[in-house]
């Protein structure tokens, strides 16, 4: 049942009408590759990649947190941008 509201609240994600910010859209972009993927591996990007730096800042500020904990607060995040 969680995998299907953890599929639902990312289809909303995409069709949000207002721009959620920066910081929020880094928090669910963590949130979505912790649920997906676990914790962050790899090298963290160069200077010259300042948007694939802070992806991957983001991401690992959560390592560790479980895949079911991450989708939680992945689908209450989108409940708080959509309750408006």
């Amino acid at each position: 049942m969680a995998g299907t509201e953890f599929e639902q609240a990312v289809a909303t994600v995409g069709d949000l009408a207002d721009d959620p910010g920066n910081d929020t859209k880094l928090r669910l972009y963590a949130l979505y590759k912790q649920a997906t993927v676990g914790d962050a591996d790899g090298k963290r990007p160069g200077f010259t990649n300042p948007v694939g730096r802070a992806k991957y800042d983001a991401w690992t500020k959560i390592s560790g947190t479980s895949s079911e904990q991450a989708e939680a607060d992945y689908i209450a995040e989108v409940a708080r941008l959509t309750q408006g």
